[in-house]
């Protein structure tokens, strides 16, 4: 054995031996890890039971996204989301995150003002740890917060609050005007083999608020979408990246279609979708009922990375043929600090037909995987990154 193979082995060795104590350390303080699977991860959906957080989830979000408009006229398209993560099974390199908190609690909120063209976000973490915000996600009843964030169910009204550190407040209550719309087969929505979460969502809400940028007050009305996913499942070289749409039609249908790639950029055959009619009659899509085909591509000045940029989606099922396209290119969040991603998040135009006749309408894009920092995750980057926001005002 030469002296590279020597140290070679003599690094292992190390480093299976601090695993090793790293683990025991853990066990110590934090419990042993559970493995979140007791033979329920492919049940039904049941609600309202499901619209609650899990205690045996591994992830869970509650996801709106909307697009509004306020009295003067001015247009804009939010995100808000909440997310719970189980950290048993997760580490950075040898050390088992549960040591530093478990579960974590993620969150993140974006304005996209459409006229103009500027976006402000913030996004935030909580492991209630003495530094932290106070995080909660409620098991009996639908309720979320993450420090003055939050989400809540009363009366049938979903009520939102968020804000950004240049005292911008956005406070909302959405209304479901359909019934929920189960995703995949009876709300299991399978990501590859054996792999799959619970998904449902309000594809179409009646959305009003106020909407408070310094100083000034205006309301807001516009329409809203919800979905809502949890599960275990692990992912797979099938699931590198995805491109999701929530898509809202003026004929009052919508259509949520998403492709997954993967390493080589390829689409999964797990790739999915739903088309929701007027009377809320709902329809899942397999991957060869839907095309998306890449119009366009930006590229971000802040990440380097390149995004497709405009769109042709198709459902010959349904005879819709649309194009959707960016209100404006730059709507990156680079979320490094908290989930430990940078991605793509936009709120859209569409116009296109559905069988003989023009559509137009809204949509709402995610694009995850085009870039890859998250490959080689920096745990110091986590540890302090989080609870900052990145904007350039939003005025009224």
């Amino acid at each position: 054995m030469d002296l590279w193979e020597s140290g070679t082995s003599l690094f292992k060795s190390v480093e299976r031996s601090s695993a090793e104590l790293l683990e025991f350390v853990t066990q110590a303080v934090a419990g042993s890890a559970s493995t979140l699977r007791d033979g329920t991860e492919h049940d039904p959906v049941v609600l309202p039971r499901d619209l609650a957080a899990h205690s045996d989830a591994q992830t869970e979000w509650w996801y709106y996204t909307g697009q509004a408009e306020t009295t003067s006229g001015r247009r804009f398209g939010f995100e808000l989301v909440f997310f719970k993560r189980r950290t048993d099974l997760d580490k950075f390199s040898i050390v088992p995150l549960r040591l530093i908190g478990n579960p974590y609690y993620f969150a993140h909120f974006a304005i996209s003002d459409v006229d103009d063209q500027v976006f402000s976000y913030a996004h935030r973490k909580s492991a209630n740890g003495p530094l932290d915000l106070p995080a909660s996600a409620n098991e009996q009843h639908y309720h979320l917060r993450l420090g003055d964030w939050s989400a809540a169910e009363s009366n049938g009204l979903h009520v939102l609050r968020a804000t950004l550190d240049d005292s911008t407040v956005f406070e909302a209550t959405v209304r479901p005007e359909k019934p929920v719309v189960l995703n995949g087969e009876n709300g299991v929505s399978f990501k590859d083999k054996d792999e799959a979460s619970r998904y449902f969502s309000y594809t179409r809400m009646a959305l009003e608020g106020d909407l408070i940028v310094g100083g000034n007050i205006e309301h807001f009305t516009g329409s809203a979408w919800m979905d809502r996913e949890f599960g275990t499942w692990e992912p797979t070289e099938n699931q590198k990246g995805w491109d999701w749409f929530s898509i809202q039609l003026d004929n009052g249908t919508e259509l949520m279609c998403y492709q997954l790639r993967d390493g080589q950029g390829n689409r999964s055959p797990y790739s999915t979708g739903t088309f929701v009619e007027a009377n809320g009659t709902f329809h899942s899509l397999k991957y060869d009922e839907f095309e998306i085909s890449e119009l366009a591509h930006w590229t971000s000045a802040n990440s380097g990375a390149s995004y497709p940029a405009k769109w042709k989606i198709e459902v010959p099922r349904f005879g819709i043929s649309v194009s959707v396209e960016p209100n404006f290119q730059d709507q990156e969040l680079d979320t490094r600090g908290t989930t430990m991603i940078v991605y793509w998040e936009g709120s859209c135009a569409v116009a296109g037909k559905a069988g003989t006749e023009a559509v137009n309408g809204n949509a709402y894009v995610e694009l995850v995987g085009y870039d890859r920092s998250h490959d080689n995750p920096n745990l110091a980057a986590f540890l302090i990154g989080g609870q900052f926001d990145s904007f350039r005002r939003f005025s009224l």
